[in-house]
């Protein structure tokens, strides 16, 4: 046996024709109670090792968190509270307050419920409301949420500078509602790499490694923050109201815009394709949309009032989500040039009825 930096290292035994053991530390068996006879469960990771768990999945008691509110919280703080114990991944969440719960609080939990993929109200006393997790740590794959969050974010850059371009503040209101929709999106994959990162088993579920989970979710937080600016763009027609902006630099905007949008695709299709190239070009890109906006700046100079502002404000907006881009662009290369995370199949499996380990 050999140790090092809290490693155990256990050499492969072979026993009878095809059947190979390992033996396991001493400490780790007699912390988890377990004893000659007992059963392990083995699981294959993504990166090629090997997941041991002393019990089969889903025999454990449901895990119930405990979260002690007041009635004098205010809303805000209430909600961001319930969003940071849902992103923890409790499958069962009980919000109590002392005394009977008010009106005004049970509005903000429900109101919570509805907002939030998976938490259901399971049951409500005059002093708690329960929440269940009905949809479990893995019924979504990481990649197909980040997609889902590209397709909904680039929609909203699109309608928002529709929403500039013919003030239509009904677009406006419909791109700040959709942003929603996005921020439930990256709670939800928050959770699913909180919760992996907590219970292997969870992980293993993924079919991820760790480093690509944090990858993923760097994406999702860039693709949340294009979306917020999006809003901004939407919320400046009712700060311009009636004001006309001149054609050519509507135009201006407009190829900025499509400019952004592509930069953000290009970024994601290098960061699934791991090119480096298409993630520089994203990059470049960027910078030069910062030397354009300049000329943009020049030409608003000469305006005033609240059209300056609000140009000045989705011009400002457009850079960011380029930039965002840009940051997912160098997300992509980080990625591209990882250690395989996955080692090339053995020509014999071992069956996997062979090997329990001994003890």
């Amino acid at each position: 046996m050999r140790e090092s930096g809290g490693f155990h290292g256990r050499r492969i035994q072979k026993t009878g024709g095809s059947t190979y053991i390992v033996s396991l530390p001493k400490n780790w068996v007699t912390a988890r109670g377990l004893r000659a006879g007992d059963s392990l469960y083995f699981t294959p990771r993504a990166d090629g090792s090997l997941a041991v768990f002393p019990e089969p999945v889903g025999t454990t008691e449901v895990e119930r968190r405990v979260v002690e509110v007041s009635n004098d919280m205010e809303e805000e703080h209430l909600f961001r509270r319930l969003i940071a114990e849902y992103i923890a991944g409790y499958p069962l969440l009980e919000v109590r307050t002392p005394g009977r719960m008010s009106a005004r609080t049970r509005h903000v939990v429900r109101g919570f419920a509805q907002r939030m993929i998976g938490p259901e109200i399971l049951e409500e006393t005059a002093e708690a409301v329960i929440l269940q997790d009905v949809v479990g740590a893995n019924p979504l794959p990481i990649p197909s949420i980040v997609r889902r969050m590209h397709q909904m974010v680039r929609a909203m850059q699109a309608d928002a500078m529709t929403a500039f371009r013919t003030r239509e503040s009904s677009i406006a209101r419909d791109v700040v509602e959709r942003d929603w929709e996005v921020d439930r999106l990256h709670w939800f994959l928050e959770k699913q790499v909180t919760s992996a990162l907590r219970d292997a088993r969870i992980l293993v579920t993924l079919e991820l490694t760790l480093p690509e989970c944090s990858t993923y979710l760097l994406a999702s937080r860039v693709l949340e923050r294009i979306a917020d600016h999006a809003v901004r763009i939407a919320q400046t027609v009712d700060l311009l109201g009636r004001e006309v902006t001149p054609t050519k630099l509507v135009d201006e905007l407009d190829r900025l815009a499509a400019r952004a949008a592509a930069s953000l695709a290009d970024a994601l299709d290098s960061l699934d394709a791991r090119d480096i190239a298409k993630a520089n070009e994203v990059i470049d890109a960027a910078e030069e949309l910062t030397r354009e906006r300049a000329h943009v700046l020049r030409e608003l100079a000469s305006k005033r009032g609240r059209l300056a502002v609000g140009v000045a404000y989705v011009l400002e907006s457009l850079e960011r989500a380029a930039f965002y881009a840009s940051d997912l662009a160098e997300i992509a290369i980080n990625r591209a040039v990882e250690a395989p995370q996955r080692p090339p199949e053995p020509s014999s499996r071992v069956p996997a009825a062979a090997g329990p380990a001994s003890t």
